[in-house]
Order: C-alpha cells, then structure tokens, then sequence
C-alpha cells in the first residue's frame, strides 16, 4: 500500500501556482480524474498556493497521489512557517470574507475537498491538510468528513535530498487480516543507485509481509547484497495483543506516543546487504489511542510532540507534514511516516 510518487513544490512566489497546476494536472491524469474533477483539484492547489504567499511570505506544496480501498485520490499538504492562525475556528466559519483574506481561501478549500484539516501554531506556521477523492462525491460546506474505511489512519511523507532525483528512501505498508506490517527503508546515500535499495526491499517485502519483523530483516538483508545496501525498521502492529513488535538494522527511528507518554524503539546497527551482527525483537505495548512515528535519518531526532500542542490529535499526514517542516536535515532523503487506529477522533 505504499502511496510513493509524493512531488514537492517550493512556494516563493505567485508563479508558483502555475507550477503547481501544471504539476498536478499530471497526476490527475496519472490517478484517472475527469475534467469537471481536475477542475476542483486546480482550484484547491491555486487557493493552497495563494494563501501560502499572501499570507506567509513561502512554504512548501506537497501533492501525493494514492489508491487505498477502491479510491484514488490526491492528498495536499500546504506547508509553511508563517505567523500562524489565532483563531482557525472564525477562520473557517461560513461566512462572508472579503476577497484575499485566509478564510476565503480556506473555506473555498474545505467546501471542494473530501478531507480537510488544519494545524496551526501562531508564529510557528501553518499545516493545511486537503484530500480530493476520485470515487466519493465532493462534500458541500459544513458536511462531515468521510469515514476512514481501514483499520489504521496512514500520514507519509517521503521526499528526495534533490527535486526530481528518484527518492533512496521508502515505505510500505500491508494490511493483514490481523495485523498491519510497516516498512521503513533507507538506502545508502542518495540519487539513483541508493533508490534502487527501497525499490528491490519493497517488492521483496510485498513477496511475504506474513512473517516477524526479524525474519523480514533477515530475508531483505540477503536480497539487498546485490546494492549498495541500507537500513530499514518493520514493525507489526496486533491490535488484538495490544502489542507492537519490532526490530531495526541502522539508523531508522520509531516511537510509539500514547498520551504524554513516549517509548522509544530499538534499533540495532548493521547495514543490510552488507554487514550486520544480529537481527533482535522488541515488545512494545500498544493501544487505541497510540501513535506510531517511523523516520529515516533524513529527520533530526531531537524532535518532541509535547513542543505542538494538540498535534497528536490530527491526522497522520498533518502529523508527518508538521514534523518534515520542522526537523528535516536537509542534507539526506526524508521519510515520515505516522499511522494511528481509525478510531481515534481527530
């Protein structure tokens, strides 16, 4: 289930908006939107955009296609570090707002997706969260969102160091019958030769995600020997265990955040694909209202949630987006990746 093909856009400008148009138009091609659908996609990335420049001087426009199930659809995250949003809840009341101002643009937006949210932190910035499904019928304003339709509610980001470079990080996902299987990978460096290291792990790992995270390390550690090698984390989620089991070869990070409290998951050294001692299990314990992060060492570590009030609440992907704004490196590729039980309300 791993929704890869995220795009980047850095906003500066208003000339960013036909960028981003020209950008999105192709992945509504690609996800199969009709006319009268890529229209609403455009208006929302030109709204996303504008109040990106108008209101905090540039940010970041991330656009991710998926197909999860039955639907495609296309994920925005409108990224920026701006003066923040004293009052979201006036902004986002249906009212009159005189042309220019957020809340024209943000309730345009809203009214037009199938999923909005926003995450805001006054002189801290801004993290807009907008979907637009192919199947779904777009709601009008004030109508509820549509409910998740799996298990666990997924947020991702995964970007290349070099726009347009293929991306040596990857992940993905597999929905068992009674369990959830991630898989965080990393290969070495960046730039095409380490991209082949996620893309080799990722169909090895689609081969038989059935097994423990030690047996799908050690199985991706005998395929990888013919790459650069990497690093690379699984962890398996049984709800019906309360447990989280996991095991880490290199410098991939997880924690799992429930409430005020944080445990931090270990992960052992080693390359796979090149050496590695040992391949260890970790029990954690997990629950309804657990949030697991897993990053690559594209993000720094020192992060901590309690720094964003609230933040634990949102969605998954507003999750990741908040934490890849603020934590990147920006000298290495950089994946993200958050994921919380469905019925958690946020």
């Amino acid at each position: 289930m791993a929704m890869n093909g995220m795009v980047c856009i850095n906003i500066r400008e208003m000339s960013g908006v036909v960028e981003a148009r020209q950008r999105v138009a192709t992945v509504c091609e690609a996800q199969g939107f009709g006319a009268a659908l890529s229209d609403k996609v455009a208006i929302i990335v030109t709204e996303l955009v504008t109040n990106i420049v108008k209101h905090a001087g540039g940010g970041e426009l991330l656009i991710r296609p998926f197909n999860e199930a039955g639907v495609s659809a296309i994920e925005f995250l409108a990224l920026d570090r701006g003066p923040g949003i004293m009052d979201i809840g006036i902004i986002l009341q249906d009212v009159n707002f005189p042309d220019g101002s957020p809340g024209k643009g943000l309730t345009a937006v809203r009214s037009l997706s199938s999923f909005f949210d926003i995450y805001s932190l006054p002189g801290k910035g801004t993290a807009i969260l907008a979907r637009i499904d192919k199947e779904s019928p777009v709601p009008g304003p004030g109508s509820p969102a549509p409910q998740e339709s799996s298990r666990m509610k997924i947020g991702v980001v995964c970007l290349p160091l070099v726009p347009d470079e293929p991306c040596g990080d990857g992940w993905d996902v597999a929905r068992l019958r009674d369990r959830t299987v991630i898989l965080v990978v990393d290969g070495l460096g960046h730039g095409p030769e380490a991209a082949k290291v996620p893309r080799e792990a990722i169909r090895i790992f689609r081969k038989d995600p059935n097994g423990e995270p030690a047996e799908i390390l050690r199985t991706l550690h005998a395929a990888l020997r013919s790459t650069r090698g990497g690093v690379a984390a699984v962890a398996v989620i049984d709800e019906d265990r309360g447990r989280v089991t996991y095991a880490g070869a290199g410098n991939i990070s997880g924690r799992i955040i429930t409430g005020s409290v944080t445990q931090k998951m270990v992960s052992l050294n080693g390359t796979l694909g090149d050496q590695i001692r040992k391949f260890q299990e970790f029990s954690y314990p997990w629950d309804a209202e657990a949030l697991l992060i897993m990053h690559s060492d594209g993000l720094t570590g020192h992060w901590d949630l309690e720094d964003y009030p609230g933040l634990a609440r949102k969605p998954p992907a507003l999750i990741a987006g908040v934490l890849y704004r603020d934590q990147t490196r920006g000298r290495d590729d950089v994946t993200v990746l958050a994921l919380k039980p469905a019925g958690v309300k946020t």
